[in-house]
């Protein structure tokens, strides 16, 4: 599977809108008109309507007449953040995507007491890459949501991840949560961890997918190096799913598979009412893109 299927797929699905935060970022129309040639979704446009007419008119003219997008003005970021959220609270959009804006305040209005889009379920960055040469997608969580998330955390973000692997087609997904070694060791809590939500899966308690840690990256996604160290079980060199022990691990493991590797990427927050597109204001026009695909699939779910 590829990240292209994704979207694909996502253009057959009922037509859906994305409701964009502070939609004045050239990277951001530039996926906005990739998205509208595809037919993937209608766009409510929420920003300085200024700057957004300048930016299309001087880009991409054609999407001035373009009855699938809809601009909204607001006066500043925050009120361009509110006016975003509420209309996916009010079922007018279906997917909320990153703009412009600084994450945190984006995620103020998201967790807004009155018109946030919060439910019981934590909020998890899940990220899918596409790595040339692999045979397999991979998904990465939580590069950029929970700081140090301690043991009943781990099994929310499991569940958000595996979430993300059904609406994508992976039916059970194998999870594989990541340390520097395979061994549980008491002085190195992520093992601990690993440890339990193992026995946790195995006794029914994190279901629709098969746990197995601690695994170190590389006896986690390669078959040769679990081979190697004589690792037999069901997810060691076969994870779809990499749980990270904490932020700083994911957020250098995602840049890593960016910068070095040169993946592809899609990522998105899931646990709120609605999926969010929340890539980084230096991501590419393709990287948004992508996102927008995974978000569509998610949101059709």
């Amino acid at each position: 599977m590829q990240i292209e299927s994704l979207i694909e797929k996502a253009t057959q699905y009922s037509e859906k809108t994305v409701a964009v935060a502070v939609a004045e970022d050239e990277n951001v129309i530039e996926a906005i008109a990739i998205a509208l040639q595809r037919n993937l979704a209608n766009f409510l446009l929420f920003g300085d309507k200024y700057k957004i007419y300048h930016l299309i008119s001087e880009k991409y003219p054609k999407l001035a007449k373009n009855e699938k997008i809809s601009i909204i003005h607001a006066n500043t970021k925050a009120g361009a953040a509110d006016l975003a959220v509420k209309a996916v609270k009010l079922n007018e959009a279906d997917v909320l995507m990153k703009g412009n804006i600084s994450t945190a305040i984006l995620l103020k209005a998201v967790l807004h007491h009155e018109y946030g889009l919060r439910t019981e379920q934590i909020l998890s960055h899940v990220a899918l890459f596409e790595v040339q040469g692999f045979d397999r997608l991979i998904i990465v969580t939580d590069a950029a949501m929970n700081i140090a998330p301690d043991l009943q955390q781990k099994v929310q973000i499991i569940h958000n991840a595996v979430h993300v692997a059904n609406c994508i087609g992976i039916e059970t997904p194998k999870v594989a949560p990541i340390g520097a070694v395979e061994v549980v060791n008491p002085a190195m809590p992520a093992t601990v961890d690993a440890a339990l939500l193992t026995q946790m899966n195995r006794r029914g308690q994190i279901k629709n997918c098969v746990v197995d840690g601690p695994l170190a990256l590389d006896n986690a996604v390669s078959a040769f190096a679990a081979e190697h160290k004589e690792i037999h079980n069901e997810v060691a060199g076969k994870a779809d799913i990499l749980l990270v022990p904490t932020i700083e691990v994911g957020n250098v493991l995602y840049k890593s598979l960016i910068y070095f590797a040169k993946a592809n990427v899609g990522a998105v927050i899931v646990g709120a009412k609605a999926p969010i597109v929340l890539t980084s204001r230096a991501d590419s026009a393709q990287s948004k893109l992508n996102s927008l695909g995974l978000a569509l699939c998610i949101a059709e779910k």
